[in-house]
């Protein structure tokens, strides 16, 4: 929900301070070079910190949030103040994915089972609920309700995560207590081989950094490769959807209930994502998932009216709702337990990097050429990566 307010309405909120697109650009690009640089960092933390744990780390970024998200308040007569504040949540908000990501494998590990795809439309519908209301709240009320809608956002994910630590906490103390009740001899005998594995793990994981992890995983960096262009598309809709639907004659109240529609799109495809990987392999399904990106920009490039861009939508159903679910549970069936935190962390980089370049080349196209120049670009640089990823997934060889 807090994507929405801070990403998805930037442009709203940025304009109306007297921004520029490319302001507006070279803002987000900034802010997404920043989170490249925090992700790889904030992994490797979590994948060797003894004492400081994924959710404490979730924690901390949260509180950061909401006391930047505070500072809105009282900045917004000064465009640099404000820019550093957007850069910083951002960053920050980015940083937080590839740990929610892990945070979903961790916990099964204590026997919660975590349906990622249900879990993920929850999300979804949170976000597209907010949004269809959103719009509304700030063409009435102004841009400074968004702030107040961030920090009741971020306070409702803080509660979340302490509960979610209660819930954790208590799985690995039955955990123990059922580990402390085996006969002692067999006990023994599964201790050495876990104490063996575990140390096995620890090892690999303190001994391989991103750049080592890159080149003995090189077709996946190149399906990754095809994720920066994929994902191009995707970041140009949230990032501008604004100056799209501008173009049609639409108003941020439009805005607000397109990006309603393109999130609720998301939900049946999630929640049945289960029951589809039982049947279809993640990278088929990525495959298809791909051809539905490509597919929903050109849409948005042929459409002449705010309609046209509603319908669009729909094919959410088959790019983003398939694609990042897919994705996330590919990354855990094909990496060894060791690597799994760098490649979710690498997967969610390479959507950090194509937001920065959509950042920069969005806000550069708009006032050179206009929205529409800007998704025909986009739908260029989706059907190259859908290629990429097409062409290479089948190619990565499981560890």
């Amino acid at each position: 929900m807090y994507y929405g307010v801070v990403s998805s309405f930037a442009s709203v909120f940025l304009l109306a301070k007297g921004f520029s697109n490319w302001n507006i650009g070279v803002t987000l690009a900034v802010a997404n070079v920043l989170a490249v640089i925090l992700q790889p960092v904030i992994a490797d933390i979590a994948d060797r910190a003894k004492k400081l744990s994924v959710i404490g780390i979730s924690e901390i970024l949260t509180v950061l949030m909401m006391a930047g998200t505070a500072c809105l308040f009282v900045s917004s007569g000064s465009m640099a103040a404000l820019a550093i504040l957007f850069i910083l949540l951002i960053a920050w908000h980015t940083v937080l994915q590839p740990l929610f990501n892990s945070l979903t494998f961790m916990l099964e590990e204590t026997g919660v089972h975590i349906n990622f795809g249900i879990a993920r439309s929850m999300g979804s519908l949170a976000y597209s609920a907010l949004l269809a209301v959103l719009g509304t709240i700030v063409e009435k009320c102004g841009v400074m309700s968004l702030p107040v809608t961030g920090e009741i956002t971020l306070a409702m994910l803080l509660i979340s995560l302490i509960l979610t630590k209660r819930s954790y906490d208590k799985g690995k103390k039955l955990e123990k207590g059922t580990a402390s009740a085996m006969p002692k001899a067999e006990a023994d005998a599964e201790g050495t081989q876990s104490a063996d594995e575990s140390t096995a793990v620890l090892c690999e994981e303190e001994s391989i950094n991103l750049v080592q992890f890159i080149k003995r995983n090189k077709v996946f960096f190149l399906v990754n490769v095809g994720v920066i262009g994929l994902y191009f598309s995707n970041s140009v809709l949230n990032n501008y959807m604004m100056q799209i639907v501008d173009v049609v004659g639409g108003t941020s109240e439009d805005m607000g209930r397109i990006l309603s529609v393109m999130a609720f799109c998301e939900i049946p495809t999630m929640v049945c994502f289960d029951w589809l990987r039982k049947r279809f392999s993640c990278q088929l399904m990525m495959k298809v998932a791909s051809v539905g990106f490509a597919v929903k920009i050109a849409l948005c490039w042929l459409a002449n009216s705010v309609t046209m861009i509603f319908l669009a939508q729909f094919v959410q159903l088959v790019s983003f709702a398939l694609f990042l679910p897919a994705m996330v549970h590919f990354i855990d069936e094909i990496m060894s337990k060791g690597e799994a935190v760098k490649g979710q962390a690498l997967f969610t980089t390479m959507i950090t990097v194509t937001t920065v370049i959509s950042s920069l080349a969005g806000g550069a196209i708009l006032d050179m050429s206009g929205a529409k120049m800007l998704t025909f670009v986009a739908t260029i640089a989706t059907t190259i990566g859908a290629v990429i990823i097409i062409a290479t997934v089948d190619r990565v060889k499981r560890k």
